[in-house]
């Protein structure tokens, strides 16, 4: 069991520690720091990790798009395990994204969901990206499967930009969903819509990076669990030969 298991890194022991105080701290700016909001009340701060989340989501995303660069030009499989582990934490941010969003939109809105271009697009980013998933499981060979899953993961960012861009391109389709952040912002366009203080805006952005540090420190697990798993094929086939 020795030659398969390896200590944890003492890097990666620090960074979960940071992961933790800042997601607690997070929870702390958001229900004590940050102040209530007029109109929406206490159902607001649910904005925080609703956005935190996609800035988590988008970096991991990101990651993807790097690791895919990579290794097309090394060919090294390590490059394989960050860009799939990226996926599988994108994810899961990206659904903390879309299931938070009803519990705004039910007061807002007075539905759950409402097909706004933003919450279609965020949508469709989920999908192309759990087909990525399901690309993987579909190719047997590793080599096969590490190339097509990089060219994929690089041209699925485009739906990652799509929902930054796509809403704003189609600004003569009437949106609900609330514009806080970048062009429109000042406007207050969309139902729900409220113009963010210094408290709110530092509350989100802390938020934000809370989750971005934290998708490191599970990338950092997922890749060790997969080097782990290649370990353990690799005793088995070892045992099984002899």
């Amino acid at each position: 069991m020795n030659a398969v298991t390896s200590p944890t890194p003492r890097g990666l022991t620090i960074l979960t520690v940071v992961s933790l105080v800042l997601i607690v701290a997070a929870l702390g700016l958001v229900f004590l720091y940050a102040p209530m909001e007029a109109s929406m009340g206490q159902v607001q701060r649910v904005f925080y990790f609703h956005l935190g989340a996609f800035m988590g989501a988008t970096a991991a995303f990101l990651g993807t798009v790097v690791a895919g660069v990579a290794y097309l030009r090394t060919r090294n499989r390590k490059w394989d395990a960050i860009g799939a582990g990226s996926v599988e934490i994108g994810l899961a941010f990206s659904a903390i994204t879309i299931l938070s969003g009803p519990v705004w939109a039910s007061l807002a809105w007075n539905a759950l969901w409402a097909w706004d271009p933003r919450l279609t697009m965020v949508t469709i980013m989920w999908l192309v990206y759990a087909a990525y998933l399901m690309l993987r499981r579909s190719i047997e060979d590793p080599d096969r499967r590490a190339r097509f899953s990089a060219v994929y993961g690089i041209v699925a960012f485009l739906s990652v930009i799509g929902t930054f861009a796509i809403p704003r391109i189609l600004t003569s389709i009437t949106n609900p969903h609330p514009t806080v952040i970048g062009p429109g912002s000042e406007s207050g366009a969309g139902t729900g819509s409220f113009a963010m203080t210094q408290p709110m805006s530092m509350t989100l952005m802390f938020t934000g990076f809370s989750f971005v540090v934290l998708y490191f420190t599970l990338l950092w697990y997922r890749v060790r669990l997969e080097n782990l798993a290649e370990r353990v094929a690799a005793l088995k086939m070892h045992i099984l030969s002899r």
